[in-house]
This record gives structure tokens, C-alpha cells and sequence, in this order.
């Protein structure tokens, strides 16, 4: 049998192993992806093969920490794609405000930097104090970081320019302290955030959301996948309420597309139906 084959064989009871030994469900996600990141943690771990990994993930909880760690998107940045925000501050914002206390999901937070914009963002439009902010990922490593709100200083500059091109009114040096190497969020941004762990692929729906982004998460998934998840969103949005997706990524084609309108296309902004 070709080594192609073989590996495609040791991927599979891999993602099964996972799976029956934690419950974490990888089965569906992108298999390019996927396989991309085994075959990177085989050749820094000291196994020569994938099947190697399986007896190990299965006896030892902290490798398998690690493993999921590698398989978590954990690339982010605070106003990532500053289009989006402007957007999210033009064209949803003043609709949130019509309410009187608003609930927000933020799936796939990783480290927490675009929470953190978020919460930016509704305190610079007068309404922070009105809104709950429940920020979850399945990585508990990067839920810590997120929690903690650390981040390089080194990355203050990409992070103040992007604030700029996002429609900042205020310093951005006000959102955080400088200590050492490093830059801590602001105790006032933290105050109406919720990091929880929380997995797409296996747990159940958020009710009630007014606002739900997931974004640059459901390229990693497969076309089933990514159906299942756009249909947790939809169920877990009250009508009228907004999803936010990824650049790259879309409604078209998922059975939850006519539920719902398109508000921005460059931002990926939609309104769930009344």
C-alpha cells in the first residue's frame, strides 16, 4: 500500500482515538488542514509516525494537551481586519442600542485580542455597561492567555494602527498598561467578558444572542461541519440579531442561508430574519 494511503489510515484513527478518549471531534475538520498540523506535531514530538502518537494521547492527558494545542487557531490579533469593525460600528452598533441590555457570543476567541476590540469598541459607543460579552474556545491554554489579557508590547504598534483604520476616537494607550515587555488590558474591559471553554463541534447552542461572531474558525471545517455550526449560530440568535463570519468565509450553500440577510459583503455582517 502506498505511504499516502497509509498515512490517511493513521489520520483517521487518530481523529477516532481523539475522539473516543476525550471527546473532542476533529473528524470534520478540513483534512488538508488537519493532516498539515499531525505531521508537524510528529516531527517536533519524538515519534517517527502518527500511529506512534495514538498509545501516548491515549495514556497521557498533558501530550494530548499539547496536541490539541497545535490543532487550535490560535492567529489573531486585536482589530483584526479593521473594515469589519467599522462596519460593526456603522451598521450594527447603532441597531444593538435600540436595546435595552444586549447578549454577545464571540465563538473561536483564542487568545482573547478580538474580545477585547469588541469591548473597545461598545465602550467608545456608549453601551459596554448594557452588553454581556461570552468569549469561548475549546483551547484552555489560550482561554488562560485570554483571561489574563498579556499580550508582547511589540505588538502594540500593529494593534494601534489597526484601532486607527477601524474608526478609534480615543488613544489607544488608554486600553492598556505597559508593564515590563509586555501590555495588559485595561480592568475595565474584562468587567462584562465571560472566557468559557466551549467546543463547536460537540456542545450545544448559546440561546438568545443579539450578536454572534465567529470568524476566520470555519475555514478549518469541512462543507458538513461548517453546516452544523452555522446552524448553532442561527439557533442560537434572537431574530433581528447579527452574525459575523471570516473574510473567506460565507452562507452560500448552508441551509441556514435564507434565514438570514447580508448587511456588509466585505465585512461577511448578516441579519438574522424577524
Amino acid at each position: 500500500m502506498e505511504k499516502a494511503k497509509v498515512e490517511e489510515i493513521e489520520v483517521g484513527l487518530l481523529l477516532e482515538a481523539i475522539f473516543r478518549r476525550y471527546g473532542y471531534d476533529f473528524r470534520n475538520y478540513a483534512k488538508a488542514s488537519i493532516k498539515r498540523r499531525i505531521k508537524q506535531f510528529v516531527s517536533k514530538s519524538d515519534c517517527n509516525t502518527v500511529s506512534e502518537l495514538i498509545p501516548k494521547l491515549l495514556y497521557d492527558e498533558s501530550f494530548f494537551g499539547s496536541l490539541a494545542y497545535d490543532f487550535s487557531i490560535t492567529v489573531t490579533e486585536m482589530f483584526r481586519d479593521p473594515t469589519f469593525y467599522k462596519a460593526l460600528r456603522e451598521k450594527v452598533i447603532p441597531f444593538l442600542k435600540t436595546y435595552p441590555f444586549i447578549k454577545i457570543w464571540h465563538a473561536g476567541c483564542a487568545t482573547g485580542e478580538e474580545a477585547y476590540s469588541l469591548a473597545i469598541l461598545l465602550k467608545e459607543e456608549g453601551f459596554y455597561d448594557r452588553a454581556t460579552i461570552f468569549a469561548t474556545d475549546f483551547n484552555d491554554f489560550a482561554l488562560r492567555t485570554a483571561e489574563e489579557g498579556i499580550y508582547p508590547i511589540e505588538q502594540i504598534k500593529q494593534y494601534t494602527s489597526n484601532y486607527q483604520k477601524a474608526g478609534g476616537n480615543r488613544s489607544f494607550s488608554e486600553y492598556y498598561h505597559a508593564q515590563y515587555e509586555s501590555a495588559i488590558m485595561d480592568n475595565s474591559l474584562k468587567k462584562n467578558i465571560t472566557f468559557a471553554n466551549h467546543n463547536l463541534v460537540t456542545d450545544s447552542v448559546f440561546g438568545e444572542m443579539h450578536l454572534v461572531l465567529c470568524r476566520n474558525v470555519l475555514i478549518y471545517f469541512d462543507r458538513t461541519l461548517q453546516g452544523r455550526v452555522l446552524k448553532l449560530f442561527s439557533d442560537s440568535l434572537v431574530y433581528d440579531g447579527f452574525l459575523c463570519l471570516g473574510g473567506k468565509e460565507s452562507l452560500r450553500f448552508s441551509d441556514v442561508c435564507e434565514k438570514f440577510k447580508e448587511i456588509d459583503k466585505k465585512g461577511k455582517v448578516f441579519q438574522k430574519k424577524g
